[in-house]
C-alpha cells in the first residue's frame, strides 16, 4: 500500500530537491511489515510536518484526513464512559481500558491466533469544570478500596451531581442500548457523563501532535471520498501503471507461467501434495508434465508429503 499527502500548489509532498519524501510504502499483512497502525500515521504525520516546517515555513498548513477509524484514533486511555461502572470496581475486576502491547521492534504483538495482544491500563483522570485534574482512582494506600476505579456515582458525586448514589439514584444507562430520550442531558450517569466537556472534547493523537507543532488537522465527512482529489489521483496513478505493466509483461514470460501451472496441475493428478509438487516443478521446470516415474524419483529422492 502506498500512504503520501498531495497538494494542489506542489504536488506530492517532498522536499524542492525530491531527496525528502512524506510516502510511505508498507507491505501490508502479517507475512510481511503488518498493519498499517494509527502509530505508522502519527510517524508519517511527523515526516510531513518536518518537510513543511523546513521547506515551507513562510505558509500555514492544513492536514486534510479522511474520515477512517485509524485517523481519529485516540490515546487507549482517552477518557470514554461508555463502558464504566456506576459503583466502585470490586478486587480483581477493576475498570481499565485495552490498550495494544508493542514489541520490541515498535509493531504490535500478536497472539497464537493472529489477535493483536492486549493489555488493561488505568483509564486517563478527568476535568473538572475549572479545569483542574480528578481523579478515576482511589489512591493505592486507600483504606477501602486501594487503587480500585470510583464508579461514575462517585465521580458525578465530586463534580457536584446530586441524586446519583445507591440505588433510588439514576440508573447507569437508560436500557441496554443505552435508549435515551431524545435530547436528554441527564436521564443517566452515563449521559450526564457523555454531556461533560472533558468527554465531549477528547483529541485524536493527530490532532493532539499537529497542534502542539502549530498546524491544523480537518477530517472529512464519511463516505465522502470524492471530497478528497488525492483518491482522483491515486486512481489516474494506478490505471496508467497496471496498464504499463501489463503491457510490459513479454510472451515468454507468460509461456513459463503456463509451464509452470501445468508442471502443479500434473503433479496434482499424479497424486502428489503441495510440498512435493513444488519440489517436482522446480526439479524439471524444462518440461511440460513431471515424469510418470515421479513417486518413485520422489521416494529415491527422500521427498515424502507434508
Amino acid at each position: 500500500m502506498v500512504a503520501d499527502f498531495v497538494s494542489a500548489d506542489y504536488g506530492w509532498l517532498c522536499s524542492p530537491d525530491g531527496s525528502e519524501s512524506a510516502c510511505v510504502l508498507f507491505k501490508a499483512g502479517k507475512a510481511h511489515e503488518g498493519y498499517f497502525t494509527s502509530d505508522d500515521i502519527m510517524k508519517q504525520a511527523s515526516a510531513a510536518m518536518d518537510i513543511v516546517q523546513k521547506h515551507f515555513p513562510d505558509e500555514d498548513h492544513l492536514f486534510v484526513y479522511d474520515n477512517a477509524t485509524i485517523h481519529l484514533k485516540c490515546p487507549d486511555d482517552a477518557l470514554s464512559a461508555r463502558k464504566m461502572s456506576k459503583g466502585v470496581s470490586k478486587p480483581g475486576t477493576n475498570f481499565g481500558v485495552e490498550q495494544s502491547v508493542i514489541g520490541e521492534n515498535g509493531k504490535p504483538v500478536y497472539t497464537p491466533d493472529g489477535k493483536i495482544l492486549k493489555e488493561k491500563v488505568n483509564m486517563a483522570n478527568g476535568k473538572f469544570a475549572d479545569g483542574t485534574e480528578q481523579e478515576f482512582y482511589f489512591p493505592d494506600n486507600h483504606p477501602t478500596h486501594p487503587g480500585l476505579f470510583k464508579g461514575m456515582a462517585n465521580i458525578l458525586t465530586e463534580r457536584g451531581f446530586s441524586g446519583v448514589q445507591g440505588k433510588q439514584g439514576k440508573r447507569a444507562q437508560c436500557g441496554k442500548n443505552f435508549s435515551c430520550v431524545p435530547g436528554a442531558t441527564d436521564c443517566c450517569c452515563h449521559r450526564i457523563l457523555y454531556s461533560q466537556l472533558d468527554c465531549v472534547n477528547v483529541e485524536s493523537l493527530l490532532e493532539t501532535e499537529c497542534k502542539v507543532r502549530g498546524y491544523g488537522v480537518l477530517f472529512l465527512p464519511k463516505f465522502h471520498c470524492e471530497l478528497n482529489f488525492i483518491e482522483q489521483c491515486w486512481e489516474e496513478d494506478l490505471e496508467k501503471n497496471v496498464t504499463n505493466c501489463l503491457d510490459g509483461v513479454p510472451l515468454t514470460s507468460m509461456q513459463r507461467f503456463s509451464t509452470h501451472s501445468c508442471h502443479f496441475m500434473d503433479a496434482y493428478y499424479k497424486g502428489l501434495d503441495g510440498k512435493q509438487a513444488a519440489w517436482a516443478a522446480k526439479k524439471f521446470r524444462g518440461h511440460r508434465v513431471v515424469p510418470e516415474s515421479i513417486l518413485n524419483i520422489l521416494e529415491e529422492a527422500g521427498v515424502t508429503k507434508a
